[in-house]
């Protein structure tokens, strides 16, 4: 791409290990101020704050100190503005409980509650979210179970799924079970063999949740995932891989089936497109559900289409201002970043960027990775990313969209 991208505009807080969060979430403030929030780590402390950037990613205000875990490697404090852009919610560890902090950077005031966040609603409270430590707890990021850092025991399926969490009064609130979803998921039959024959391989049954919630530009519906998302993967089990993309509204009474990625149909990574209708990420390619591919489908399960053979299984999104226009990236020490063509499929500009800090790097997530995770300024003519940098901090970036500038 050009030069300019090449060499990305780096934004504040030099000193710490910093991301912008998940690429599923804007950093930019709702209030078109310009202000960016960004996720810094003291690695040296083995603490993080949240920083609220001006446009020039200067300093205007910095939350709390708190202590961070492994996924902040990957997704920072999961920092997410309020609608109004008056408050910024953020995950905190208070005496060993996952806790949502609410701050307001203008009077410092800090509220919080039990709960384990993946991104507040774009309309506001309350906020709904899963076990997040379940996902990890499974074997994501180092493909092994460690079924004792389950904040629920996977087996206990009527105590964890989705919660509601609220601040006043602070508590979290079990709205949907995984037991009560299993019972109405479409595959329900061929999901309980399997876990009749995990229970005779594996000493108990599947590593089933719910997780990774991701909601609408317009916060009025949401998607999640049903499944064990980490398996085959991990060294200690046996399982096939299920994993589910339903689409509900706030309610959860208009729950549908969006994706299937269920027994050897491959894909990842699908969030909301800025019609607030569709869904993109990577999928089973029509012509061999056996592939990946990038595609789209309408949030009720309607249409799905192959936009690309891209299949990288990196991080997908849509322009807020030209539908036609897909950002994605792939993982490895150095970082692939690519613009693509909605209509054509055709890649129409890219540029690599660092992502290791070291050549040997250890399993699951650490300070010497970074994803890239590509977020779409609201104008759509810049993105911000992560990059490694020579110091072997991560840093957050802007770089421009240039259509045409492939090298």
């Amino acid at each position: 791409m050009t030069k300019r991208e090449q060499d990305p505009r780096i934004l504040g807080v030099h000193d710490r290990w910093t991301v912008h969060s998940y690429y599923s979430l804007c950093p930019y403030a709702p209030d078109g101020s310009g202000r960016i929030i960004v996720s810094g780590a003291d690695l040296e402390k083995e603490t993080a704050a949240v920083f609220v950037l001006d446009s020039d990613g200067r300093v205007l205000a910095k939350s709390p100190e708190v202590r961070y875990d492994v996924p902040f490697f990957h997704t920072g404090l999961w920092q997410t503005w309020s609608p109004d852009s008056r408050h910024v919610y953020f995950q905190s560890i208070v005496a060993g409980t996952p806790t949502i902090v609410r701050w307001t950077p203008e009077t410092a005031k800090t509220s919080e509650t039990p709960g384990e966040l993946e991104g507040a609603p774009p309309s506001g409270e309350p906020v709904l979210c899963a076990k997040l430590g379940m996902l990890y707890a499974a074997g994501h990021g180092d493909h092994h179970y460690h079924p004792e850092a389950a904040p629920v025991p996977f087996q206990d399926r009527e105590r964890h799924g989705l919660f509601e969490v609220s601040f006043d009064p602070p508590q979290e609130k079990l709205l949907l079970s995984v037991s009560d979803f299993l019972e109405r998921h479409p595959r329900r039959d061929e999901i309980l063999k399997a876990d009749a024959e995990s229970r005779r391989v594996n000493g108990d049954g599947l590593t089933l949740m719910l997780y990774c919630v991701r909601w609408s530009p317009d916060g009025q519906r949401f998607l999640f995932y049903f499944g064990n998302h980490s398996a085959p993967s991990t060294a200690e089990r046996t399982e096939p891989k299920l994993s589910s993309v339903f689409t509900s509204d706030r309610s959860l009474r208009d729950i549908r089936f969006a994706v299937d990625l269920s027994f050897g149909r491959r894909g990842v990574h699908w969030s909301w497109q800025p019609d607030n209708e569709s869904l993109i990420g990577y999928g089973p390619d029509p012509a061999d559900s056996s592939r990946m591919c990038l595609a789209e489908v309408r949030f009720d399960g309607s249409g799905y289409r192959k936009i690309s053979d891209h299949a990288s299984g990196g991080h997908p999104s849509i322009s807020p201002k030209d539908p036609n226009i897909v950002v994605t990236d792939s993982y490895g020490p150095v970082g692939h970043f690519e613009v693509i063509e909605k209509k054509s499929g055709a890649t129409v500009g890219s540029a690599d960027y660092p992502l290791h800090s070291r050549e040997t790097i250890p399993p699951g997530r650490s300070r010497y990775r970074v994803d890239l995770h590509p977020a779409f300024h609201p104008s759509g003519e810049r993105v911000i990313v992560n990059v490694m940098r020579s110091n072997g901090l991560s840093q957050v970036a802007e770089i421009t969209v240039d259509i045409g500038a492939e090298k």
